[in-house]
């Protein structure tokens, strides 16, 4: 990598920092309606997955979608325009927070419902397998979803048939407020993998290159035939579940801990360290995102509701044409 992809690495991070902490400012205004899942404390994650992709590899999700969105390069404005319901946004503000997707960028979405994203990702790694291409399928999902039939009938298939898929869980430690070691019969997660005979491997999810360098050497490793592999990503989500959650599961200092070795400020101390960056470069960068983060907000609040009769719209396949 030269500076300048250590320098976008920073700015994606920070851009979907801001982008997070704005639109908890603007729930609690009542402009952003529904729930809310904010990516605060796992932006290296979904950063650098989307950095060790090739264009062709499609990437899914959970509802904790906004970040990957932005990774993925849908605009900070259309990501905003969403979240407030516009018909600018990237579902044209029919799917708000938990519904974000760009097929043309293979962004396959955002899924409300915990766990249920990923037979549909067994699904596009199938579709890659019989079209013998080289794309690879990567699917992200919580801690909590391992406890999902979902998420046991989706891995079980996918090392059955040996698709093209890696598996990646942001362990971020509560899967809405209860740890694993209160909800899973096996709390490590990495060996319910194991258990269907899948090559595993844990990251450090507080740091990016990291992600970045265990995601580029398990998908060349899937695209050279190895089959579905499993990654964990132990991570840590600063904020709520979601932004009603009293947080009563756990403490202050815990939080605390955490947040005192958060991955930007990882990231900044790096970029210092490898003298890849001063602090005038960074610095710079925060004020290019607020920048963009006030235009984002701006062009969300002045576009329009989507019209009555969008309601009936990309709800069927439109034929075109032929018996």
């Amino acid at each position: 990598m030269d500076k300048k992809e250590y320098l976008d690495l920073y700015h994606q991070m920070v851009l979907i920092r801001r982008l997070e902490e704005r639109a908890a400012e603007l729930y609690q205004k009542g402009e952003i309606g529904g729930f809310l899942h904010l990516y605060i404390g796992q932006e290296a994650v979904s950063t650098g997955i989307v950095a060790a992709r090739q264009p062709q590899d499609q990437v899914i999700t959970a509802y904790r979608d906004h970040g990957v969105a932005i990774n993925v390069g849908i605009s900070a404005e259309k990501v905003m325009a969403e979240l407030l319901g516009k018909e600018t946004g990237i579902s044209k503000g029919k799917g708000g927070s938990m519904h974000m997707a760009d097929v043309s960028k293979n962004f396959y979405g955002g899924h409300a419902i915990v766990g249920a994203h990923l037979p549909i990702a067994a699904g596009l790694a199938l579709a890659n397998h019989m079209q013998e291409n080289d794309a690879v399928t990567i699917a992200m999902f919580g801690d909590g979803a391992t406890n999902i039939g979902f998420f046991h009938e989706a891995i079980n298939l996918a090392m059955a048939w040996k698709l093209p898929i890696l598996w990646v869980c942001e362990n971020n430690r509560y899967g809405m407020g209860t740890s694993p070691e209160r909800a899973s019969a096996v709390s490590d997660i990495i060996q319910k993998a194991c258990g269907y005979g899948m090559q595993a491997f844990d990251v450090d999810g507080m740091d990016v290159i990291a992600v970045k360098d265990m995601v580029s050497e398990r998908l060349a490793d899937i695209r050279s035939g190895s089959g579905p592999q499993f990654l964990e990503a132990c991570t840590y989500r600063f904020r709520g579940h979601s932004m009603g959650d009293p947080e009563r599961y756990r403490s202050k200092t815990e939080v605390k801990k955490f947040v005192e070795k958060g991955p930007i400020d990882n990231f900044r101390k790096f970029l210092f360290k490898e003298k890849l960056a001063t602090e005038e470069e960074l610095d710079q960068i925060g004020v290019v995102v607020a920048e963009e983060i006030d235009a984002a907000v701006t062009f969300a609040q002045e576009s329009p509701e989507p019209p009555d009769e969008a309601l009936f719209e990309h709800i069927y396949v439109e034929e075109t044409g032929g018996a």
